[in-house]
């Protein structure tokens, strides 16, 4: 499809919206040009009027045309038209396609913050499901998602001060690479890669160092650890203990809150290394199955087995954790609803403190985008509807939810946990509410100005050759921080 802007340049949420119509789909865009001839168009624009101006879209999709335009009085307002534009994009494509996207017109990544900000003007929970609901158009069943999920947020929100913030730590190497991955992450199985870990590690231990001497001179305080991936338990048990040794080494991990460690995938985790993680501090981990099906696990590239999983929990357990959080995916490749029934089942069986349910996202880094075409429709919104309900059913509540792009069925994420296991660092980083010091490949630092919002990012490489080529070079853009925090006393 050929979108194309006229006096405006709102390509990020046109193109947004388009896709929760048109998933997998790729688009030519034109900036003040009437695209000639195309199957398919669409035509956002916003013009001077006699009085005022005019906001139209236009679109022609497999030969039927439909359009719809209103006149405005006074200036141009970005924020305004945008909302008006996607409206009258979202009408039209749900008349020419009869999809009815569940969150509506909401293609931002975080709902629940749009929630949350209702919340804090003083909001009614009517009056914000009438927002929700009018200006969004998103269903009953969502909005009551996104409000539960910000009730069980407000006591970890509240918490917070302005010299707090998480650690996250990334280990960006798998024993194999999952057909649906698109995260930075390198698969061990090619020697290329697995000849990184041990300089990789030694620089990310010289990185947690120079972190926490910034956090000093600042006088930050650490609230949070998360040592996340691709899959942390790849290290051998001696670069994992190297790892966590560095953190108690540079940090107080006395008086955090919270110290998670994805364990991650069962085939990687060890009775030795779970006691490492346990020994050093840990006080959360995740074991991730993603499904408790077999053929499930092997259609998509995954070396371990459901009863593998299982084990790994229960050593978990034998071991004194008691804070385990399973990940699963709804939508996986030759899943069915039966079968992610299972897998929910058995999840509950074991009763972890959290279960997060995934939905399916194909993106373009993962090996599933290229063979998009074999994805076919299973039931995955049956699938999710059933997980969210078997687990508030069982006590869970969702305390934490995102979006991604290109998730089918225009879905969602969200993490249940039992009262009072909820993941902090979760919340932080999907509401953007704490700063997040970022060590390793790929690893994205957030600075958060809590009293105006605003925040600034400070990227690693993203690649482990680069983060260890040009570590130096890396470091230097870490002043950005002392910066920041020196730039909110004055």
């Amino acid at each position: 499809m050929v979108i194309a802007f006229i006096g405006n340049n709102f390509k990020y949420e046109i193109e947004a919206v388009t896709k929760l119509f048109l998933p997998l789909q790729n688009f030519e865009f034109l900036f003040e040009e009437i695209p000639d001839s195309a199957d398919n168009f669409c035509i956002v624009k916003r013009e001077k009027a006699a009085a005022g101006y005019s906001l139209s879209v236009n679109v022609l999709l497999n030969g039927e045309k439909r359009e719809i335009s209103q006149n405005e009085s006074g200036e141009f307002s970005d924020e305004k038209d945008e909302t008006i534009l996607c409206q009258s994009l979202y009408k039209i494509l749900h008349e020419l396609t009869g999809i009815t996207p569940p969150w509506g017109c909401l293609t931002g990544i975080r709902p629940v913050k749009k929630v949350n900000k209702l919340l804090d003007e003083g909001k009614t929970k009517a009056e914000i499901f009438s927002i929700l609901k009018e200006k969004y158009f998103v269903s009953d069943e969502k909005a009551e998602l996104a409000f539960r999920t910000a009730l069980a947020q407000s006591k970890a929100l509240k918490m917070l001060d302005t010299r707090s913030f998480s650690l996250y730590i990334s280990i960006p190497f798998c024993p194999s690479r999952c057909s649906y991955c698109s995260f930075v992450s390198h698969s061990i199985e090619k020697p290329e890669a697995k000849k990184l870990i041990v300089p990789y590690v030694d620089k990310l231990c010289k990185e947690i160092k120079e972190i926490s001497l910034i956090a000093k001179q600042l006088e930050l305080r650490l609230d949070t650890i998360y040592i996340g991936g691709g899959t942390p338990s790849v290290l051998s048990a001696e670069l994992l203990e190297k790892l966590m040794y560095s953190v108690k080494k540079n940090f107080d991990i006395s008086k955090i809150r919270e110290y998670n460690v994805e364990a991650g995938r069962p085939d990687t985790i060890t009775e030795k290394k779970l006691e490492i993680i346990r020994d050093f501090g840990a006080t959360r981990i995740s074991v991730n199955p993603q499904t408790m099906n077999d053929s499930v696990l092997a259609a998509v590239g995954r070396k371990h087995s459901a009863q593998d999983a299982e084990e790994a929990f229960k050593a978990a357990r034998k071991l004194g954790f008691r804070n385990i959080n399973m990940d699963t995916i709804a939508g996986l490749p030759t899943d069915t609803l039966q079968g992610f029934e299972h897998t929910i089942e058995t999840l509950c069986r074991l009763d972890p403190e959290s279960i997060t349910i995934h939905t399916l996202t194909v993106k373009r880094a993962s090996r599933l985008f290229s063979e998009k075409d074999g994805i076919t429709d299973n039931n995955i919104g049956e699938m999710v509807r059933y997980g969210q309900k078997k687990l508030l059913d069982t006590g869970y509540v969702p305390y934490y939810l995102y979006r991604q792009k290109n998730t089918v069925e225009n879905l969602e994420n969200v993490g249940f946990a039992k009262e009072g296991y909820e993941c902090l660092y979760n919340i932080y980083i999907m509401e953007e509410a704490q700063t997040i010091l970022a060590a390793g490949a790929a690893g994205s630092t957030k600075l958060v100005n809590t009293d105006s919002g605003k925040i600034e990012r400070i990227f690693n490489y993203k690649f482990p050759y680069e983060y260890i080529s040009r570590y130096e070079k890396m470091m230097e853009k870490k002043s950005g921080i002392t910066e920041f925090f020196n730039n909110l006393s004055e």
